[in-house]
């Protein structure tokens, strides 16, 4: 534009020249005798018509400067910064020695602030080539990590410094480290290697006909869960086949879990449903032996109501007996594989174990990542693949990879929590500051909130985690919107709705965060941190709320 306006300018000045040159009038002779003697009446004419004739031309001449002034000021003024035109010499000249200065200072900046990244880099290379012995794991990552800081922001202070002296694109005698290059990068919060190629394992291989009758009772689902994982390992121990209790007797778990995936992975028909041993045994089994696991503070576990139920089911028994005497669920004891065979073990085709969710026995075992049974999948027990694929689609919409999953219990955990010493509740504005730790250690942008927290709890935590004036946003599950389809698969199926397939699908999701809150002495938590483990998601930043302190204030007791 400035080339076209500079040519435009000069073809102008051309015309007007040639105009000027043109139009100038003749050169009236004069003498001494013609100035002094009375012009004639045609000099007067004459000279009448040349100062018409110039007044024209001067006329012509501001008409043209008026009408093209303008059309030469346009590109300009399109095209140049007018403050810098007129003001740009007057700076350079007032402020010159200041700039030079500045400049100088800036430099010199560069120069020691370069000295400091090399210390720093030197200081990660040699010191962290062995870990010290005595420190943690986490708390040598986070050193890393906050030296690893350090770099970072020494190269954008070097890239603030060095932006005056741009040269384009390319900043002049820049050497500015980039801290993802040469294998500086650095996750805090990697996952965690469980080493599954390590795990002590045992073979399930049920015998003919032989069958063990799962009796879960204790707590929700949760805790049924984690009795049927331990029923499965006795099942295993005594090769026998498990059969999953009726939903009429306990959870459906069919609408959470998928029987044939833990067959398939054992790659024997281990797991039985109920309907299916009772179409066996054409509608009338007997339950040859019932062993309760623990005594007290009643045997089994199991009360007279669930004794009616069971037979109302067509199943029939006989009395109950306990393995040991004095085995406390409040005190439980731990036991072996040997302990297990000596009193489990039988030659009848029906056995029933009461309820094992407080059973301790092999825990290094059969608390492994995979469990304590030989298979060929991740886990034996997992969520149905319709709430795996609900849960990724969910993620895919709402949440994308990088999140942290929060377990945030509240109803009914104020009482449970304050009979714990320490207490497990915190005040809202202490949980705030501890969930926004994590996110700036984690480096997430937001965090899925898994809670059965009023809303007047949700609203003031939402407001108050804020990380460097940001407010990070907890997204929960929203209520259905036919407009949405990452959930058309439970609405298909006919699942939608159900208390245990949300809380399910709830644990799906938190098992695939990058980073995991769960609460302290919840089993739902803990079911979430078995499946991370499994999974193999396990972070080494997953942590319960507020690990390591107290809640700063306690309602007293009743």
């Amino acid at each position: 534009m400035d080339r076209h306006s500079s040519d435009e300018d000069d073809d102008r000045q051309t015309l007007i020249h040639q105009n000027d040159t043109k139009h100038l009038p003749r050169q009236i002779p004069t003498s001494p005798r013609a100035s002094t003697a009375p012009r004639s009446g045609f000099h007067i004419e004459e000279l009448e018509s040349q100062i018409r004739r110039r007044f024209k031309l001067t006329f012509n001449k501001r008409y043209l400067f008026a009408i093209f002034l303008p059309l030469l000021l346009i590109p300009i003024f399109l095209s140049t910064d007018i403050r810098s035109l007129f003001s740009s010499n007057i700076s350079s000249l007032k402020f010159n020695k200041v700039s030079d200065q500045l400049k100088e200072s800036q430099l010199q900046a560069l120069y020691l602030l370069n000295q400091q990244l090399t210390s720093l880099l030197s200081l990660w290379n040699h010191t962290f080539v062995n870990s010290n012995d005595n420190v943690s794991a986490v708390q040598f990552d986070d050193i890393k990590a906050s030296l690893l800081n350090q770099i970072t922001l020494n190269k954008h202070i070097q890239q603030t410094l060095l932006s005056p002296h741009k040269t384009g694109n390319t900043l002049q005698n820049a050497t500015v480290l980039d801290p993802a290059y040469a294998g500086y990068s650095f996750d805090r919060c990697r996952k965690v290697d469980l080493k599954f190629s390590e795990r002590r394992t045992i073979e399930w291989k049920p015998k003919p006909n032989k069958f063990l009758f799962a009796i879960c009772l204790s707590g929700q689902m949760s805790n049924h869960l984690i009795c049927l994982e331990k029923h499965m390992f006795f099942a295993a121990v005594l090769n026998r086949a498990l059969v999953i209790p009726s939903s009429k007797f306990d959870y459906q778990y069919n609408r959470v879990l998928d029987t044939e995936h833990i067959n398939d992975c054992v790659g024997k028909k281990a797991v039985i449903p109920f309907e299916d041993f009772m179409e066996m045994k054409k509608n009338h089994a007997h339950i040859d032996r019932f062993i309760c696991y623990f005594s007290s503070p009643q045997p089994c576990y199991v009360d007279e109501e669930h004794l009616k139920k069971l037979r109302s089911l067509g199943i029939s028994m006989g009395k109950l007996e306990s393995a040991w005497k004095s085995e406390d669920i409040k005190k439980p004891s731990q036991k072996t594989i040997k302990d297990l065979e000596e009193k489990f073990a039988s030659d009848d085709d029906v056995i029933a174990i009461g309820d094992v969710f407080f059973a301790e026995m092999e825990r290094d075992w059969v608390t492994q990542p995979g469990g304590p049974i030989a298979h060929k999948c991740k886990t034996l027990i997992e969520p149905s693949k319709l709430i795996l694929l609900t849960a990724q689609r969910f993620i895919q919409t709402f949440l994308g990879s990088n999140f942290i999953a929060l377990h945030f219990r509240r109803h009914g955990f104020l009482k449970f929590c304050n009979a714990k010493k320490p207490s497990c509740f915190y005040p809202i504005p202490q949980a705030a500051d501890c969930i926004t730790r994590m996110v700036e250690r984690a480096n997430t942008p937001i965090i899925y909130l898994s809670t059965d927290a009023a809303e007047s709890e949700t609203g003031l935590l939402q407001s108050m985690v804020v990380l460097n004036g940001k407010t990070i946003p907890l997204v929960k599950r929203p209520p259905r919107n036919s407009a949405e389809k990452w959930d058309a698969l439970l609405y298909r199926h006919g699942i939608e709705d159900d208390p245990q397939v949300e809380a399910m699908l709830d644990k799906t999701i938190c098992a695939m965060a990058s980073v995991f809150i769960g609460a302290p002495g919840s089993t739902f938590t803990e079911d979430i941190l078995r499946l991370r483990k499994d999974w193999g998601t396990a972070s080494l930043c997953d942590e319960y709320l507020c690990q390591g302190e107290g809640p700063n204030f306690i309602a007293g007791e009743e």
